[in-house]
């Protein structure tokens, strides 16, 4: 009999609370959110085709009109220069994240200095911000100091001198 309560013992645990442990469950979601229905094999179906097509299409080196979602961009900018605005056609610099994407097709080799711009960059610009943070501080503590020798300096010019 006792062998019985221990094995369904140890059975709940391993059940429940060791499922509990290992593997937490969140919590709830807010009272507002709504639940979406679950989606159907088909739905899956072309979720997963839908999503392994724009990834195979992304490893292309030149990406088509529609992968590019910020096309309007461009469209507005075409626009502008048409609108009897001659400006001078400059050659844009690929963005960080380009540039992260085709050095990590080169490999590591390519991409080892590609993520060292990126931390030199970033670093740069820490340093920068640390150095104006720093000059705007030392200026406040100075107007500060100021601010206090005026006042000590103007009171002691108002107190009447004691003669003996």
């Amino acid at each position: 009999m006792k062998l019985k309560v221990v094995c369904r013992k140890v059975f709940n645990y391993v059940r429940y609370d060791l499922k509990e442990i290992a593997f937490p469950s969140s919590l709830p979601d807010p009272p507002h959110m709504k639940r979406r229905r679950k989606l159907s094999w088909k739905e899956r179906y072309l979720v997963l085709k839908e999503a392994s097509r724009l990834y195979a299409a992304s490893w292309v080196r030149d990406i088509g009109p529609e992968l590019r979602p910020l096309d309007h961009r461009k469209k507005e900018e075409n626009e502008d220069d048409s609108n009897g605005e001659k400006t001078v056609s400059k050659e844009k610099e690929p963005s960080t994240l380009e540039d992260l994407a085709i050095a990590a097709r080169g490999g590591m080799e390519t991409l080892r200095p590609a993520l060292q711009r990126v931390y030199m960059t970033r670093a740069s610009a820490y340093r920068d911000a640390l150095k104006s943070f720093i000059e705007g501080y030392q200026e406040g503590i100075q107007q500060v100091m100021e601010k206090k020798e005026d006042s000590k300096s103007e009171l002691g010019d108002d107190e009447p001198k004691k003669s003996t």
